[in-house]
């Protein structure tokens, strides 16, 4: 149902049951799927790409120009899995020739005023609270919880099941399965009540606070904890997630509390 009061460009592709309401613009260049729903005032702008029963709510704008001097004006996307729901003014910058896209998982949720920059990719199952920024070209893992009014810089990465204390600033990368607060950012102890919640079993998580162990508590550095993990820690799909997270972490991981 399409509101006479919109502007929609006719090169747009957009769903017969798609809802717009009064005075969204929606650009060319764009595709909204089945079951989706723009809310007044909202702005869809060139090369977003929506996916299916997604909630687009009042003066959000998606796919807008990145705020990067770098960008010329090359062709690229902001895209937006299914039955993700984008809150108030959210804004969401579409990528540039560095990755070429923006990309929002699908199941997620983006509270109202969060800013998602250029080249982001944030997973399936995710929960960005209220205000977060998020810097040119973070990743963000599934199912990972980010609090209000956190401030994340450019190029980290935060890890699967990760949950983030509201008014963080993150400087590093935040390995998975773990909770980090305090400031300067820190480990601290493991996302138990969200990994029961997701069905992991006791021994899951217990092999996954064994690992933690070694690297937070017990004075190693990173290199000899992992390569302790490596050989008494069995193998296990948690356990080589953790090492192969670490090791691919450009900026670092953030420090134990203790540090």
């Amino acid at each position: 149902m399409n509101q006479p009061l919109a502007y929609i460009h006719p090169d747009a592709k957009i769903a017969k049951n798609v809802v717009i309401e009064p005075f969204v613009t929606i650009a060319k260049n764009v595709t909204i799927q089945e079951g989706t729903w723009i809310g007044a005032n909202a702005s869809i702008l060139e090369g977003a790409r929506i996916g299916k029963n997604c909630q687009i709510h009042q003066g959000a704008v998606i796919s807008g120009v990145p705020q990067d001097l770098k960008f010329k004006g090359e062709a690229t996307t902001a895209e937006i899995g299914d039955n993700t729901t984008i809150r108030e003014f959210v804004t969401i910058n579409r990528g540039t020739k560095s990755r070429g896209k923006t990309a929002i998982g699908s199941n997620s949720l983006l509270m109202a005023y969060v800013h998602v920059a250029h080249d982001c990719i944030i997973g399936n199952n995710c929960i960005i609270v209220n205000s977060v920024g998020i810097s040119g070209e973070v990743v963000i893992d599934d199912w990972a919880i980010i609090g209000g009014m956190t401030a994340i810089h450019q190029f980290v990465r935060i890890g699967k099941h990760a949950m983030v204390s509201g008014g963080s600033l993150v400087r590093k990368d935040i390995p998975p399965y773990i909770k980090a607060a305090r400031e300067p950012t820190a480990f601290a102890g493991i996302n138990s009540v969200g990994l029961r919640r997701r069905n992991f079993t006791s021994e899951q998580i217990r092999e996954i606070q064994e690992v933690y162990r070694y690297i937070y508590q017990r004075g190693y550095n990173n290199t000899k904890a992992l390569q302790i993990i490596e050989t008494e820690v069995p193998a296990s799909t948690e356990r080589d997630e953790i090492l192969m997270f670490i090791r691919n972490a450009e900026r670092g991981i953030i420090k134990g509390y203790n540090d």
